[in-house]
């Protein structure tokens, strides 16, 4: 009989859990909880209430029998000077004035990520308190990334928790004070074209007449960090700093600015390019809606100015510059499909 051939196995040997960590913050408000709920549930509402959201998505919504709702988001936002985007599944427990999420795929060097909002009465009081709550493991437990998660988890916290409470105790804001316009142009021509004028940003520089400077980096692969010097009418300068989000096959660009004028608290937009109703070509728009900030417009404009004056000059400022890149997109679109 022939011999057995020896074979080696190698017994897998189950790798050590990486330890958690756990870091709670917390704030009161003076506020109801009920609105101060509604402040935190409201994914669409966070690039302009939370300063670290650049953009948020809900990508499935379900009702549980019990009452509770379930939700997954995909999320993009700031930490520690970089933008980042992961999905998260969260339950909102109404009832109990309690939201838990738990990110379903994480950025390195995260490795897990949960925590709870926690929103209740004070007690003997009208006010509310809010218990943020963060559980977290980082890739391997290195060192390094723990230090990275702690210090972003810490200053998003206490940035957030300090919207949340501004932005309830301010109550909810009529349009004098937060307002969203459009500015659109009809394009003769493919709508890959426009979508790839407004994706180039770094060429704008070239093709624009308003924009002096412009520095753009691709960290992630649709996640642009852009600083842009922007020339006015009377030939000064602005330096404004955002992050956009680049959805290809939307044709869609959305953008947060993070460094905002005196007169605005918050700034946001996106580039839309959509069929045209008649069938031939395709619009293209430019989305802003922005949130002004009263003690702002007043230490810019003097003590005797008005939210609408405020909103009229931001207006004419925003669109004058959009209403240009579109004009310009229409002219690259156009001659490029003759």
């Amino acid at each position: 009989m022939a011999p057995t051939a020896a074979t080696d196995q190698t017994v897998p040997t189950e790798r050590p859990e990486t330890p958690t960590r756990v870091t709670e913050h917390a704030v009161t408000v003076s506020a109801p909880p009920a609105a101060v709920f509604a402040l935190v549930a409201d994914v669409a509402g966070w690039p302009q209430l939370f300063g670290p959201t650049v953009h948020a998505e809900v990508v499935e919504e379900n009702v549980l029998t019990d009452g509770r709702s379930e939700q997954l988001l995909r999320i993009w936002a700031t930490a520690n000077g970089r933008a980042r985007t992961w999905t998260s599944r969260r339950t909102l427990d109404r009832a109990a004035g309690r939201i838990a999420f738990r990110q379903v795929v994480s950025a390195p060097p995260v490795e897990a990520m949960g925590g709870d909002w926690v929103i209740r009465q004070a007690d003997g009081s009208g006010d509310t308190h809010v218990t943020l709550l963060h559980d977290y493991r980082a890739v391997d437990d290195a060192p390094e990334a723990v230090a990275l998660i702690e210090s972003a988890v810490d200053h998003n916290s206490r940035a957030e928790l300090a919207a949340l409470k501004a932005g309830a105790e301010q109550g909810p804001q009529d349009d004098e004070l937060c307002f969203t316009f459009s500015d659109s142009e009809h394009i003769d021509g493919s709508a890959q074209d426009v979508f790839d004028f407004l994706n180039r940003a770094d060429l704008w520089p070239e093709r624009l007449p308003h924009v002096a400077r412009l520095d753009l980096t691709e960290d992630e692969p649709g996640i642009q960090h852009m600083e842009m010097d922007t020339r006015s009418p009377d030939g000064s300068v602005h330096t404004t700093v955002s992050v956009r989000v680049v959805f290809p096959e939307r044709r869609t660009i959305v953008y947060k600015q993070l460094r905002v004028p005196a007169a605005m608290a918050g700034h946001t937009g996106r580039w839309e390019i959509e069929p045209a109703a008649d069938g031939k070509g395709v619009v293209a728009t430019s989305w802003h809606t922005v949130t002004l900030d009263p003690d702002g417009v007043r230490e810019l404009l003097g003590e005797d100015a008005t939210l609408a004056q405020a909103r009229e000059l931001v207006r004419k400022a925003l669109g004058t510059n959009s209403s240009t890149t579109l004009r310009h997109a229409r002219r690259y679109a156009e001659e490029s499909s003759s």
